[in-house]
């Protein structure tokens, strides 16, 4: 049965509005070159654009012609060329190339940079050195916020989650902090703001101080409390296999910015189709959330209502068939071609899951969440691995069995290293040592464990003393403790239950049951609390970061059932999942309230483990 929405619940703001807003200033900024240019766009910001200024509004402000970047010679023989890029060097420094060869050839043509979504020093110290900074004139698109559905929000910064937690680059914690103040800026100030991770708390504290800096607004807020999650607090649930229907479209057919191109094997016919994605598309909006298991009986039924829908038609007279057109044929074509793609998704999609690695993978998965048949996983692992599969699935396992077992015996973590260097080459050696650094494979160290270690400092120390130390240490070691976590928050419902996937109790239902997201179980719990009390032991195995803190708008008692306070904006920093998006929503509709996702870009685990790839992705 497909999900719906309670009579009860809040309307969403209008973040349209935010589309508006930076389609504005990116005209403002092209007509800063008047005349006819030529527009370099990067690769990865053409389809975000797409989404605030199509082609026709460019033409409209004297774009010639586009280009991609694609750091090579350019054929363009405009006087003007504009560009919009991200901040990145090696992009300035092909620009720079690109100027300084002009400069040779003796041809004069005007040059503007635009940065988006903020301009970076080292970017314009790149300029001076090239000797072309006087030869440019730059600019700033202050691009935040991409709306990609009525709930969902995007920075579109897939780079975030490596160079933030892999790289501990931190230039994008300033974005993520504008991208806030943009929001209260735009939609009224925030009552209440939780948050865990020490990237949430940097992003807190540059938000913070952009309030402090700028001018104070009082106005009624459209939405009053914030969550700030890291990514690093909850990698278990980007490693799982998604089942929603949303979820396993982005996992074969990769989503991307709200869009999905559909191949023959759906469209059936010889050509690829594509089609965004969001509330819009009514069959899509009425499917997304469910588990798989439900979606084609769903679909079926549609089909038999779309047929009744067009048999009525017959015995109508010329007056009825005439209203029939005007009011009902089109709208019903439209759903007809939509019901048609999704049928045909969901075919290929089905010919995949159903298939016996599928299964088996989603038997090792549970088993791994469980702490069940850890022998039998790591030889089903072994088995992946040696068949070559797939390189993302051998790895992602590997990081599932490693989390959930708080690091593999040493003797397991070198042999499935060397059969997985074996099977997919000693490159990989670096995309090892990226995961034992961001804690997601490791090996367990013999000797003194971090609890004798405290016990030890505690001697020299006094008590007060040895908790920060501890705190510490715990910082450094990175441990998982799922097991721990599980238990304490009832991630994994016991074994043996039966569980309903078609009229689901709980959040587990987006992984078949076998578990809850622990990102959306912290979100229920400090929800539930009003803050972090009772949570202690939770955010002390989580390595702590908490905070909770009251904003600048009053919540009195009395405004506490007011819409705003009924409608929460969660912000992932590093990647938000489609299964954690669909687990909000079924917690929104079961309390009553809404969930606003802010994302620095929509994950899964290949993108999450692409991104730490080296010399051999």
């Amino acid at each position: 049965m497909a999900h719906t929405e309670r009579r009860d619940a809040p309307g969403l703001p209008d973040f349209s509005l935010l589309k508006r807003l930076a389609r504005d200033q990116l005209i403002f900024l092209l007509e800063q070159l008047p005349g006819k240019k030529d527009l370099f766009i990067d690769a990865d910001l053409m389809s975000p654009l797409d989404r605030i200024a199509n082609v026709t509004i460019l033409k409209q402000h004297e774009v010639d012609k586009l280009y991609k970047v694609e750091l090579k010679p350019i054929a363009s023989s405009s006087d003007q060329l504009c560009f919009l890029i991200r901040p990145r060097i090696q992009t300035v420094k092909w620009i720079s190339d690109l100027v300084n060869s002009d400069k040779v050839a003796g041809r004069f043509r005007r040059y503007k940079i635009i940065f988006t979504p903020q301009k970076f020093y080292a970017c314009e110290t790149v300029l001076e050195e090239q000797g072309v900074y006087g030869d440019v004139t730059t600019d700033e698109w202050n691009f935040y916020i991409l709306p990609l559905d009525d709930d969902i929000l995007s920075l579109e910064l897939p780079e975030f989650f490596r160079d933030n937690f892999l790289e501990g680059d931190q230039r994008w914690v300033t974005t993520a902090g504008s991208a806030l103040h943009l929001l209260q800026s735009v939609y009224g100030s925030f009552s209440k703001v939780y948050g865990i991770g020490r990237c949430a708390k940097m992003v807190y504290e540059s938000w913070r101080e952009l309030m402090e800096e700028g001018e104070q607004r009082t106005r009624q807020p459209e939405f009053a409390k914030v969550f700030l999650i890291d990514r690093d607090v909850d990698f278990v649930t980007p490693l799982c296999s998604q089942v929603v229907y949303e979820g396993l479209v982005d996992d074969i057919f990769r989503i991307k910015c709200g869009s999905v191109e559909f191949g023959p094997d759906v469209t059936s016919s010889d050509k690829s189709i594509k089609v965004m994605l969001n509330s819009q598309d009514k069959v899509f909006n009425e499917i997304r959330n469910e588990h798989f298991s439900n979606v084609f009986g769903f679909l079926s039924q549609k089909a038999k209502n779309l047929q009744t829908a067009y048999d009525k038609r017959r015995g109508m007279d010329i007056q009825q068939m005439k209203a029939f057109v005007a009011d009902e044929l089109k709208g019903l074509k439209q759903e007809h071609r939509l019901l048609s793609l999704h049928i045909g998704a969901s075919e290929s999609m089905m010919k995949k899951k159903t298939k016996q690695d599928f299964q088996d993978l989603l038997k090792t998965e549970h088993s791994l969440l469980e702490g069940f048949e850890i022998r039998e996983c790591i030889t089903h692992i072994e088995e992946h691995i040696n068949r070559q599969v797939s390189m993302i699935d051998s790895l992602r396992l590997l990081c599932l069995l490693s989390i959930t077992e708080n690091g593999l015996l040493s003797k397991d973590y070198k042999s499935l290293k060397a059969q997985y260097l074996q099977s997919y080459g000693i490159d990989h050696l670096l995309t090892f040592a990226n995961l034992r650094q961001l804690g997601l494979l490791e090996e367990q160290q013999a000797g003194e464990t971090l609890t004798v270690m405290e016990s030890k400092v505690g001697k020299l120390v006094t008590d007060k003393t040895v908790g920060k130390l501890t705190d510490a240490f715990s910082s450094l070691a990175k441990k998982s403790n799922f097991r721990a976590l599980s238990k304490r928050l009832a991630l994994v419902p016991k074994s043996g239950e039966e569980y309903d996937l078609r009229v689901p109790r709980d959040m587990a239902y987006v992984f078949s049951g076998a578990y809850i997201p622990l990102s959306c179980k912290l979100i229920e719990q400090v929800l539930e609390r009003d803050g972090w009390t009772g949570l202690e032991e939770v955010t002390r195995m989580l390595n702590g970061q908490e905070f909770a803190v009251t904003g600048g708008s009053s919540s009195s008692d009395a405004r506490n059932k007011t819409d705003a306070q009924r409608i929460v904006l969660v912000m992932f920093l590093g990647g938000c999942t489609f299964s954690e998006i669909s687990a909000l929503r079924f917690l929104g509709r079961e309390r009553g309230c809404r969930f606003i996702v802010v994302t620095t870009a929509i994950t899964n685990s290949a993108r999450l483990l692409e991104a730490l790839l080296e010399n051999g992705a």
